[in-house]
């Protein structure tokens, strides 16, 4: 029997996304709160990311309605709302945000931001004048970064940079503490 994992896998490849390039679109999110962050680090929780049973629902249900709208097979409007990505369609954004709320609520506001700026592989996915529908795609991949950066925000809460110096602090992987906004303005 077929790992699920190794579907998503192989399905990311055939789409033209790296596991790579996703941790280092995490590793972006994470490099201004932490001295010690590197890209292999990124890497691995993209996987631990992807080991998660409602990240891989999420992600072969999002690529296979891209492929049958790129086959014409959904019904209309549908198809022609997906193969457009109308920019009122969120079923793509929420069907994403089931991933990205795997390590809670702190990967919205990474989500939010990969959004609005197609940083790197989400851009390029995004792109429309490739001849593939990545409606679905584009927002799964940020989701899965967005949920991988959580998961170091988690594990990291302690190696937070404040004015250019680690706090010194440290957090039981998993244990989730305040983020350091919260934690500047309540010392504040």
């Amino acid at each position: 029997m077929i790992a699920v994992k190794d579907v998503v896998l192989r399905l990311f490849a055939e789409r033209g996304v790296d596991i790579e390039e996703i941790g280092r679109i995490v590793y972006e999110l994470q490099r201004p709160y932490s001295n010690s962050i590197s890209l292999e680090q990124c890497v691995e929780s993209v996987l631990r990311v992807i080991e998660k049973r409602e990240a891989q629902h999420a992600i072969i249900t999002g690529i296979a309605l891209d492929m049958l709208a790129e086959q014409n097979a959904l019904p209309e409007p549908l198809n022609s709302i997906v193969r457009r990505d109308e920019p009122l369609y969120g079923v793509d954004e929420v069907l994403a945000l089931a991933v990205t709320n795997i390590y809670g609520s702190v990967g919205l506001t990474s989500f939010g931001y990969l959004d609005k700026l197609k940083l790197g592989l989400i851009g390029r996915l995004n792109d429309k004048d490739k001849g593939r529908v990545n409606t679905f795609l584009d927002d799964l991949v940020a989701g899965v970064a967005a949920a991988a950066a959580a998961r170091i925000a988690h594990q990291r809460v302690g190696d937070v940079v404040d004015n250019g110096a680690a706090t010194g602090h440290s957090a039981d992987a998993g244990e989730a503490g305040p983020q350091p906004e919260l934690r500047e303005a309540a010392s504040g």
